[in-house]
């Protein structure tokens, strides 16, 4: 009975330490899946048409075509050095495989949205540098108007200088010449009452990548594309059962931090997160084929996915996120409690995942992996990231954009949604 009480008093703990670290930071805007009344048109945005980079190592400029001028944000990071440029949501309509070679101090760059009403651009740098000067040129003499920042080289030492002078940078809500959407606000006198709590269980959703960060790329496809056609087919799936309240981490193209995606879950108390892939293996490693379901280790099940996990934890680098300011989460004895029985429902998932889809889709040789992946580690939410299939591969290629295979897929998967938590909510009302 000791035990029993303990173990009571450990977990009323542990939704405490929970509950506060949800608070530390809410999810970012419109990545509840919830629909923007009065939808901005893309045509309302500046485009962006033209990019030019000049200058040698020592100093680079770079310049950007607009439609029209704008407000902007120019800062840089460190470690990989990185310039990131924070602008109102701009259509981005440059040519195919603009941004993959640069020039002088700038190796590549890439551009996407991050947020609604947010895009960015993010320059990975040949070695350290600072901005010397950015600004905004109005149109004039036949020229259009033109954003322009200029980079100049310097020691490691210059650059911290550099950093310390800038106020950190935030991801604040769309500039003031960004369109908004409008909002309706009902008087308290004509307020309808509150709905009734929905007490379904929440399925999160994440459909990996977005925006700026294009995931693998092969045959002309991106990774970022096919994940998130397949979430919401999975999605439609779920919500067609009526059993389950299903959240998406994001429902368009946009860039969502790894921390936010984590964020989502635990901000919804969520019965279980998805996080939904596609790998690739480059050509030296040889080929591969069928999907892998994997769970959050300390150490990696294999070479495999210890190289999986570290490429899928720069996304926060390839966006242009500033590490340094993520919320440290707490680390003490309730929180690796929670974390060790939430592992346990993560594993148990992956098995009922791996038995439902072995059943219809190609399964890897080793179909269930482990590793130190950023975007499982909610300690009070069993979580996978399924990668369901290698881009690299012509047949799973073929698989992965066949509307067929996909609702065939999302079928297995529903299934072993279903007889997980039916499970777990059978054990939790016997434990009540």
């Amino acid at each position: 009975m000791a035990s029993r009480t303990n173990h009571r008093i450990l977990r009323g703990w542990v939704l405490l330490c929970a509950a506060a670290l949800a608070c530390s930071g809410a999810a970012i805007g419109g990545t509840a899946g919830a629909e923007t009344p009065n939808r901005v048109e893309a045509s309302d945005f500046p485009v962006a048409s033209e990019v030019r980079l000049a200058g040698d190592a020592k100093q680079t400029r770079f310049v950007l075509d607009l439609t029209r001028p704008i407000q902007f944000r120019a800062f840089t990071l460190t470690d990989p050095s990185r310039v990131v440029v924070d602008v109102p949501q701009i259509s981005f309509q440059l040519k195919a495989g603009t941004g993959n070679a640069g020039r002088g101090l700038i190796k590549t760059f890439r551009y996407g949205l991050v947020m609604p009403g947010r895009s960015r651009i993010v320059f990975d740098l040949t070695g350290p540098a600072r901005i010397t000067n950015s600004y905004v040129l109005e149109a004039a003499n036949g020229q259009p108007p033109r954003l322009v920042l200029e980079l100049e080289q310097v020691d490691r030492t210059g650059q911290v200088e550099s950093l310390a002078a800038e106020s950190r940078p935030e991801l604040k809500p769309a500039l003031s010449d960004t369109p908004v959407a409008a909002v309706h606000v009902e008087s308290s006198a004509t307020a309808r009452p509150a709905a009734p709590a929905d007490v379904r269980p929440v399925v999160v959703i994440d459909p990996g990548h977005g925006g700026l960060d294009n995931g693998t790329q092969a045959g002309g496809t991106n990774e970022k594309e096919l994940v998130l056609v397949f979430g919401l087919a999975l999605r439609d799936r779920l919500e067609k059962s009526g059993k389950y309240r299903v959240v998406m981490t994001r429902t368009d193209d946009t860039f969502i931090p790894l921390a936010d995606r984590v964020k989502v879950a635990r901000n919804q108390s969520a019965a279980l997160f998805v996080s939904i892939h596609a790998d690739a293996l480059p050509r030296n490693e040889g080929d591969a084929q069928g999907a892998t379901i994997y769970t959050l280790s300390d150490r990696a099940s294999d070479a495999e996915a210890e190289r999986l996990a570290e490429t899928e934890n720069k996304a926060d680098a390839i966006g242009g996120v500033n590490l340094t300011e993520e919320p440290v989460e707490v680390a003490d004895i309730l929180i690796e409690l929670a974390q060790r029985e939430t592992r346990k429902f993560s594993n148990r998932f992956a098995r009922v995942l791996i038995g439902e889809m072995k059943t219809t889709v190609r399964m890897h040789k080793h179909p269930l992996k482990s590793a130190g992946f950023k975007v499982l580690k909610a300690p009070d939410v069993p979580s996978v990231l399924v990668e369901l299939g290698y881009v690299s591969n012509k047949g799973d290629l073929e698989h992965l954009v066949s509307e067929q295979w996909r609702n065939r897929t999302a079928g297995a998967m529903a299934k072993a949604i279903d007889a997980f938590l039916a499970k777990r909510l059978a054990t939790a009302g016997t434990a009540n």
